[in-house]
């Protein structure tokens, strides 16, 4: 495995010093910084470009999640965490690799084995995510976690697909309409077109062409989504009269 740089973010001092003197005993690791909060951890990253980041989630001031919100970061992530059902939940469903604290140097080194294999930290059969859950979505290059619950629409783009998320503008994703309709809770998010999946939460009005055919409204969206014949007939019971 060649040299990992990596930082270790987390706002308990004895949790940080333990860990570095654990990660001591893998040559193929060097820490190249530590911080206490998110606002320490933001230029540490910056300056270092670390190939992994073991982040805290409870900080004050701003969590771990918030980081990955506010950095631009293509490290891989291990979550530090003490028990948290709804965190460990949201790494659960994305894959993702976490330690609990205090840390256990048996649980350690399985993280950083995987390190090298890329072996998914949780290879579960796939299993659909509930609409309070947070999934992550690498967006230019970066992971970023969102709550299923502000995601209104998807649209395809080849392999990848814009999303429609809470108030902001739609943001390319790599992940494909079919890895999204294996995810999502059915009881929320319904395909109204071959390249269209809507939160039905977050729709305004349907309105019916003469092609037999509907335009999709949906909240902070400016233009309609099309639903095509097929989808239309097989989601009436969700369609207004």
């Amino acid at each position: 495995m060649p040299l990992l740089k990596t930082l270790i973010v987390d706002d308990e001092w004895l949790v940080r010093s333990e860990l570095k003197m654990m990660l001591a005993d893998y040559p193929e690791i060097t820490v190249v910084g530590e911080a206490a909060n998110v606002a320490q951890a933001i230029p540490l990253i910056q300056q270092t470009r670390p190939a992994v980041i073991f982040l805290d989630i409870q900080m004050p001031g701003a969590t771990g999640f918030d980081l990955l919100e506010q950095a631009d970061i293509a490290a891989k992530i291990i979550f530090i965490t003490a028990y948290d059902k709804y965190a460990i939940r949201a790494f659960e469903v994305n894959a993702l690799d976490y330690l609990l604290k205090p840390i256990s140097k048996e649980r350690l080194a399985k993280a950083i084995q995987r390190l090298g294999t890329n072996e998914p930290a949780h290879p579960a059969e796939k299993k659909k995510a509930g609409y309070d859950d947070a999934i992550y979505v690498i967006i230019n290059g970066a992971l970023k976690f969102i709550k299923l619950s502000l995601l209104k629409c998807i649209s395809a783009e080849g392999n990848y697909s814009y999303i429609y998320y809470a108030g902001k503008p739609r943001v390319l994703v790599s992940k494909t309409l079919q890895e999204w309709e294996e995810l999502l809770p059915e009881k929320y998010f319904v395909r109204i077109h071959r390249s269209t999946i809507v939160n039905f939460t977050y729709v305004e009005k349907v309105k019916k062409l003469k092609s037999y055919s509907q335009e999709v409204f949906v909240q902070g969206v400016e233009k309609p989504f099309i639903m095509s014949r097929r989808y239309a007939f097989k989601l009436k019971h969700l369609l207004p009269t």
